[in-house]
């Protein structure tokens, strides 16, 4: 990049608008002056022209009748002549030319074949002597003798032309530096206030960064292009916040969950080797502390799995619902020893869903896990179509959470009181929700009379009213086009 383009660059943004403008304004300033200019200087030469073609014609009549000389009034009516041969030579000239000639050789033989017009002088600097001048030719002859008039050349003073267009300069050049300054100063006002509200988000921006919480744009009124960003600016803000205190919130959470089964480990390998002890208790204090040990890594897995759960790839098989839930509901009857009364299912048709079938084990892993620690049998695990959802249930009979507790219970480490005296990481319903978040899904709960939905849908509850009931809505998987099938 060219030094000059960086120095550009670095200037303040009013500047380089201002610079731009002023430059725009010149260039339009200066075509206006320039085409104002040429219309004048055409019509005060047309009106010389007329002059001067007035006065060839008297030259040419008084040259013909032989009456040419100073006593003809219509000749010495403040006009110059000259009488040319074709050399240019000058045969006859008015006295105020004093025989100079007012053409060259190359003029002169235009002038034969046509009328010619020059200008003597320049308008600046000033001439002593401007003139403008006419030549026509006398004959058509193409050869006439030498010593023959042959053109005939007048010619007027421009003093009074040439003064006009100077004035009419200078008054050009006056008005553009007026416009072009009351142009810029208007230009930098409105930059300076366009560009105002850019200044405060910088400054309020240069707050947050320094620490300051809760400090959001003074967006104005209005709906132009920067009070909208502005607000998307204040959005921004107002999720970086939420995500900051989630964040803060899942350290608290993951540093108190953490501090207890550290805290017991420790203590159990301290108390082992406080003194020599039997090998039959170190062994089984060493099992403890293995035991521990695996839940602490079954509860940093889980946290793991809260905080990163990425959506499917684009190339996601779609997965049929029910075929996937009947082998994860079989698996927890055989493991938990229960009767197919105490685990039922009601696998209906559902459309298939865009989802990995491991995630949906998951997901049901955690919903059984809860309904059968939490809840009592009957529990019931449903798959349904509804309004281009897959639905998928579990119901569980039990006594259900508390009203209050609801809004919380999809939060990292949320445990109701009741729920506190047995097993578990708070993680379960926190871990559906985020796999389910992931694909475009929705999750709700309800708990007796009770009802949850932290992002309503047009789909209708099917919460009989008692137990728990803790819903997962897929969207459907999108038909396959024609060219997908051909390949």
């Amino acid at each position: 990049m060219a030094p000059g383009s960086v120095r550009w660059r670095r200037l303040p943004v009013r500047v380089r608008l201002i610079a731009g403008f002023a430059a725009a304004m010149l260039v339009v300033l200066t075509g206006a002056g320039g085409f104002v200019y040429l219309r004048v200087q055409y019509a005060l030469d047309r009106r010389l022209d007329a002059d001067l073609a007035a006065e060839s014609a008297a030259v040419t009549a008084a040259l013909h009748d032989g009456t040419l000389g100073p006593r003809n009034p219509a000749v010495v009516s403040g006009g110059l002549y000259e009488i040319l041969d074709p050399a240019g030579t000058v045969l006859q000239a008015s006295p105020g030319l004093a025989g100079r000639p007012l053409l060259t050789a190359g003029q002169v033989a235009a002038a034969r074949r046509g009328p010619v017009r020059a200008d003597h002088g320049t308008l600046l600097p000033i001439s002593p002597e401007p003139l403008r001048v006419l030549a026509t030719p006398l004959s058509t002859d193409p050869a006439p003798p030498a010593g023959q008039p042959a053109v005939v050349v007048v010619a007027v003073r421009r003093d009074q032309r040439d003064e006009a267009l100077r004035e009419l300069i200078a008054q050009l050049a006056l008005a553009n530096l007026a416009a072009l300054a009351v142009a810029s100063f208007v230009g930098y006002r409105l930059a300076r206030a366009a560009l105002d509200p850019v200044e405060r988000y910088r400054a309020q921006a240069a707050r947050i960064t320094d620490g300051a919480a809760g400090v959001r744009l003074d967006v104005p009124a209005g709906d132009d292009e920067l009070t909208r960003l502005g607000r998307t600016l204040n959005d921004m803000l107002t999720a970086l916040d939420a995500a900051l205190e989630r964040e803060r919130r899942f350290v608290s959470d993951a540093s108190h969950e953490l501090r207890t089964p550290l805290t017991l480990l420790a203590a159990e390998l301290e108390l082992a080797l406080r003194r020599p002890r039997p090998a039959a208790e170190l062994e089984e204090a060493l099992r403890a502390a293995a035991a521990d040990t695996a839940g602490l890594i079954a509860l940093a897995d889980s946290l793991l799995d809260v905080g990163v759960q990425p959506a499917p790839a684009a190339g996601t098989p779609p997965t049929d619902l029910a075929r996937t839930v009947a082998p994860t509901v079989r698996r927890h009857r055989a493991a938990a020893g229960l009767t197919d009364g105490a685990v039922r299912t009601d696998l209906g048709p559902a459309p298939p869903v865009r989802i990995d079938p491991g995630r949906v084990d998951r997901i049901l892993t955690n919903l059984l896990d809860n309904a059968l620690r939490h809840g009592a049998a009957p529990v019931t695990v449903a798959v349904s179509a509804t309004d281009g959802w897959a639905r998928l249930t579990v119901h569980d009979a039990g006594p259900g959470m508390p009203a209050e507790f609801l809004p919380h219970a999809a939060e990292r480490f949320a445990r109701a009181d009741a729920a506190r005296t047995t097993p578990g990481t708070g993680l379960g319903l926190s871990l559906v929700d985020a796999i389910a978040t992931a694909h475009g899904g929705r999750l709700r709960w309800c708990s007796g009379t009770a009802h949850h939905h932290p992002q309503p849908t047009q789909v209708p509850c099917t919460h009989p009213g008692i137990g728990t009931t803790i819903t997962v809505l897929l969207p459907a998987a999108p038909e396959p086009s024609a060219d997908d099938a051909l390949t």
